[in-house]
C-alpha cells in the first residue's frame, strides 16, 4: 500500500522521517539551551525511555526554545527580523515579492502599517513582521485590485510592474485582539495537514489582519510524557488519546480514545509539527495561541493518586466523557506544572492558552467553580506569569462562578454567538469581562455558502463604540475553514477598516479584485450572492442551510446534520442567477483559481439548493403511489448527484482524495495508515460510535459536497433508499428497513482510493456549471 501513495505524498512522509529521526536523536542527550530552564526539570518519556522531551523543529531540524523570539505583544517595543515576512511574501507573490520593500518600524506603535511609493516599489512599514503582511493585504485589495483568497487567487492578473499607491495610507487596528481558529478547527479542515498547509495558512491569517492563532496539533504530546508521572503507562495513554481527527474534541473533554490508539512515533512527528506551527507565528509577531490545562485526566486517576479528587463528566453524545480533576486539589497543581513543562519544552512559551472548562454539558458536582477557576488560573501563571486565558463563549459558558475567580483583566471571551441571536448584551452577561465579537458561519466542514455579514457590519462599530464597552477584539470562529472566501475577507475587514463597511460596495469591489479586474456579469453575480446567501439574518442561526443530497435517505428530510438549518435561508433563485452570471464573466478572467472556485462553489450550490425542491415532489409522487413519476423524479435526483460529483470533482478543493490520501501517509505501516483513514473517513459519516451516530445525532454532522464522497457514499445511499421505496409501490407493501449506522460504518472501513490534488482535478468547470445551469432551467421549465 506503501508505494501506491503519489510521489509528494512519499516525499512528505520522507521529510517527516527525516524530522523524526532529528528529535529521536535527542532523546539520550538534552537540548543545552534548556539547561537551567523550568522544561529541564520536567518528566519525559519516549518509548518508554526516560529522557528530555523533543527540542522545538525549526524547518525541519530541531532548534532551541530559548532562541524563539517572544511573545506578539512585545514585538512593537523592539526592531524584529523582517526575514519570515519576506519569506511569506514570496510564497504569497513568488512573481511580485522583489517590488516590495519591508521596513519594520518599532516605533510605530503596536499593529500599524503604512504603505506607499511609485509604481514596482512598494514599501511597507509596520510594527510586527505579520503586520507588514497585512499591509501587502491592504495594498492587494485597495491599489492592486487582486484577491488571495481563502481559497483562490487572481495573483496572475497582477500587471508586471506593480502600480503606485497615490497617497501614502496608514492604518492602525481597532482592536488589540484579531484571533483565529476554532477548536474544531483541526478536526473539521484537516487533521493530517502537512506543514506547507499550515504554512500557508498562517500566511494568509497574517495578510488579513489576524495576530492570534490557536495550535492544536501534537496537543497530545504534554498529555502523554507528563502523565506518565501520575500512574499510566505509555501504552494507557495510547489508548486513551483519540485519533488525530478527534482530538479537538478530547480536548474539549467531550471524548477520548475514539481513531485509535497512536503511536508513539505519530505523536512525536504531531508534537514536531506543532513546535514548527508556533515558530512559524512567532517568527511573524504573532501569538501561538496554546491549549493550557484545566484538569482533563483519564479513568481511574483519583485511586492512582493520593489526595486528587475527579468528577465523572457524564455522556456527550454517546460518548463517556473524560473525568475532570477538581482544580482546587493540591494534586491538579502537580500535574499542571508537569504539563506546561512537557509543553514549553516542544512548543515554548507564549502569552496565550484556551481553556473551556465545563464545554457543553460538562459537570461541577461539588466543586466550588470559583475557586477551580482561581486554581486553574493560578497554576497558568505560575508556568507563564501573566498569559492569557482564551475561553469559548458557547452556549452557558462562561459562567457566571467562573469569570468570578479570575482576573478577567487576563481573560478573552471569544463568543461565538456575536452574530447568531438577537437582543445580545455581552457587558452585562459577562460583567464586563473582555471580549471578541466572534463568528460561526460553518459547522462541520459544510461545503454551504453564506454568512450573516451585514449583521457583523451592524453590530461591530456600535458594540464598539459602546460607553461601557468590553469589546476587545474579533473572533474568526468557523468550525472549518477554507470555505466562503468572501466571508473570511470581510470579516477580518472589520478589525482594520477606520468607518463602516458599506455591504452593498464591499461586494463589488471583492467583485472585481476576486478576478483581477471590474466585470460586470462577475459584479453583479456577487450582488445576487450578496443580497442571499451573504445576507441572512440573526436570531437563530449563523450558518446557512445544507443539503439534502448528503442527508441520510428519508422523505421527510430536512438537512442533512442534525443541527444545521431546516429549511432555506434565502431565496434559492438568487444563487442560480449568479451561477448565470459567472458563466458570462469576460473568458480573458476565467483562468485564475478564484473564478474556478467560486464558479464550481455556485453551481454546487444551485444543484444544492434544487435538492430542497426535488425532494417533496418525489415524496409526493410516492405517496399518490404514481410510480412512473416516482421513477422520472428519482431519475433527476440522481442525475443531479452524478452532476454535483462531477462538478466537484473539477477543483482540487472538492476532493475526497485530499484528505484520505492525508491521513493514510502519516501511517508507518499497512495497518496504521488504514486506522487513521477510518479516523478520517468516520468523522465525515457516523463520526463516532453508534451511539454517538444515532443517540447523539451526530451521523453526517460534517457532511461536505466532495467528489467521491458523493459518488462513493451519498448517491448509492440514496439510489438504496429509492430502490425500497420502489419495491414498495410496485409489491404494495411496507419499505423494508435499511440499518444506515451498519451502512455508513461500512463505508468509513473501506480503504478505497479516490483522485487527489496529485493526480489533478478532472473535467472543465465552465462546462460542467454550463450543463448544470441548463439543467436547473429545465427543471424549472417543466414545474411551470
Amino acid at each position: 500500500m506503501t508505494n501506491s501513495l503519489p510521489r509528494h505524498r512519499r516525499r512528505a512522509r520522507l521529510r517527516r522521517r527525516v524530522a523524526l529521526a532529528a528529535l529521536t536523536a535527542l532523546l539520550g542527550a538534552g537540548s543545552p539551551a534548556l539547561a537551567g530552564s523550568p522544561a529541564a526539570a520536567g518528566p519525559a518519556h519516549v518509548a518508554g525511555v526516560r529522557g528530555p522531551a523533543p527540542a522545538p523543529v525549526r524547518n525541519g531540524a530541531p532548534g532551541p526554545a530559548a532562541a524563539r523570539p517572544g511573545p506578539a505583544g512585545t514585538a512593537g517595543t523592539r526592531a524584529f527580523d523582517v526575514g519570515p515576512a519576506r519569506d511569506a511574501l514570496e510564497r504569497l507573490l513568488p512573481r511580485h515579492a522583489a517590488q516590495f520593500t519591508l521596513v519594520p518600524d518599532p516605533a510605530a506603535g503596536a499593529d500599524r502599517f503604512t504603505v506607499s511609493g511609485p509604481a514596482g516599489a512598494i514599501t511597507v512599514r509596520a510594527s510586527t513582521g505579520a503586520t507588514l503582511l497585512t499591509g501587502v493585504g491592504w495594498y492587494l485589495q485597495h491599489v492592486a485590485g487582486a484577491d488571495i483568497g481563502w481559497p483562490g487567487d487572481s495573483i496572475g492578473m497582477l500587471p508586471a510592474r506593480l502600480p503606485a499607491v497615490p497617497a501614502p495610507v496608514t492604518r492602525s487596528a481597532l482592536v488589540p485582539h484579531r484571533y483565529a481558529l476554532n477548536d474544531t478547527d483541526d478536526g473539521y479542515s484537516g487533521a493530517y495537514r502537512t506543514f506547507e498547509q499550515h504554512q500557508r495558512q498562517i500566511d494568509l491569517l497574517a495578510l488579513h489582519g489576524i495576530n492570534e492563532v490557536f495550535v492544536q496539533a501534537g496537543a497530545e504530546y504534554p498529555y502523554y510524557r507528563a502523565l506518565q508521572d501520575f500512574g499510566y503507562s505509555a501504552a494507557e495513554l495510547r489508548e486513551w488519546i483519540p485519533g488525530p481527527g478527534h482530538q479537538s474534541w478530547w480536548l474539549l473533554q467531550n471524548l477520548s480514545g475514539f481513531g485509535g490508539p497512536v503511536s508513539e512515533r505519530l505523536m512525536q512527528e504531531r508534537a514536531g509539527l506543532g513546535g514548527r506551527i508556533a515558530e512559524q507565528l512567532r517568527g511573524l509577531g504573532m501569538t501561538p495561541v496554546l491549549p493550557g490545562f484545566f484538569g482533563t485526566v483519564p479513568p481511574g486517576f483519583a485511586t492512582r493518586n493520593a489526595g486528587a479528587k475527579t468528577v465523572a463528566q457524564g455522556d456527550w453524545a454517546g460518548f463517556d466523557r473524560p473525568d475532570w480533576l477538581d482544580p482546587t486539589s493540591p494534586v491538579f497543581a502537580k500535574l499542571a506544572a508537569a504539563y506546561y513543562t512537557e509543553q514549553r519544552a516542544v512548543f515554548g512559551d507564549s502569552a496565550m492558552y484556551r481553556m473551556s472548562p465545563l464545554h457543553e454539558g460538562g459537570t461541577a458536582g461539588t466543586v466550588d467553580v470559583k475557586a477551580a477557576a482561581r486554581a486553574v488560573q493560578s497554576a497558568l501563571h505560575t508556568a507563564h506569569p501573566g498569559a492569557m486565558w482564551a475561553v469559548l463563549g458557547w452556549q452557558d459558558s462562561p459562567k457566571a462562578e467562573l469569570l468570578a475567580g479570575v482576573d478577567t483583566s487576563k481573560l478573552l471571551i471569544l463568543d461565538g454567538l456575536s452574530d447568531r441571536y438577537n437582543r445580545l448584551d455581552r457587558e452585562t452577561r459577562w460583567g464586563g469581562a473582555p471580549y471578541a465579537m466572534g463568528t460561526i458561519y460553518n459547522f462541520g466542514g459544510h461545503t454551504t455558502i453564506g454568512a450573516n455579514t451585514s449583521v457583523w457590519i451592524e453590530r461591530f462599530g456600535p458594540w464598539r463604540a459602546k460607553s461601557n464597552s468590553a469589546l476587545k477584539g474579533i473572533a474568526y470562529l468557523p468550525e472549518a475553514t477554507g470555505t466562503n472566501p468572501a466571508a473570511f475577507d470581510l470579516f477580518t475587514d472589520l478589525a482594520w477598516e477606520p468607518g463602516t463597511i458599506d455591504q452593498r460596495t464591499w461586494f463589488a469591489d471583492f467583485a472585481a479584485r476576486r478576478y483581477g479586474r471590474p466585470d460586470k456579469e462577475a459584479a453583479a453575480a456577487w450582488e445576487e450572492l450578496r443580497t442571499g446567501p451573504y445576507s441572512t439574518s440573526s436570531g437563530l442561526w449563523s450558518e446557512s442551510q445544507d443539503s439534502l443530497f448528503t442527508a441520510r435517505p428519508s422523505l421527510g428530510a430536512v438537512g442533512a446534520a442534525y443541527w444545521s438549518p431546516k429549511s432555506m435561508r434565502y431565496p434559492a433563485d438568487g444563487v442560480r442567477r449568479a451561477l448565470d452570471h459567472l458563466l458570462k464573466v469576460d473568458p480573458k478572467l476565467r483562468g485564475s483559481s478564484a473564478y474556478r472556485f467560486d464558479l464550481v462553489d455556485t453551481a454546487r450550490q444551485a444543484l444544492a439548493n434544487h435538492s430542497r425542491v426535488l425532494l417533496p415532489k418525489i415524496k409526493a409522487a410516492y405517496e399518490a403511489r404514481d410510480l412512473t413519476r416516482f421513477r422520472a423524479l428519482t431519475s433527476e435526483w440522481a442525475d443531479g448527484e452524478r452532476q454535483l460529483d462531477a462538478i466537484t470533482g473539477s477543483d482540487p478543493n472538492f476532493l475526497l482524495g485530499n484528505w484520505l490520501s492525508a491521513a493514510r501517509s502519516w501511517g508507518a505501516d499497512e495497518a496504521e495508515q488504514d486506522r487513521y483513514e477510518y479516523d478520517a473517513r468516520s468523522i465525515l459519516s457516523v463520526w463516532g460510535r453508534r451511539s454517538t451516530s444515532e443517540g447523539g445525532f451526530l451521523h453526517d454532522y460534517a457532511n461536505r459536497e466532495w467528489s467521491g464522497l458523493i459518488g462513493e457514499l451519498y448517491a448509492p445511499r440514496w439510489a438504496a433508499y429509492f430502490e425500497t421505496l420502489e419495491e414498495s409501490l410496485v409489491r404494495r407493501a411496507a419499505p423494508r428497513e435499511i440499518d444506515w449506522h451498519a451502512y455508513e460504518e461500512e463505508w468509513a472501513r473501506r480503504t478505497t482510493r479516490h483522485p487527489s490534488g496529485a493526480d489533478g482535478p478532472s473535467g472543465d468547470p465552465h462546462t460542467l456549471a454550463t450543463a448544470i445551469a441548463a439543467a436547473l432551467k429545465s427543471s424549472e421549465g417543466a414545474a411551470r
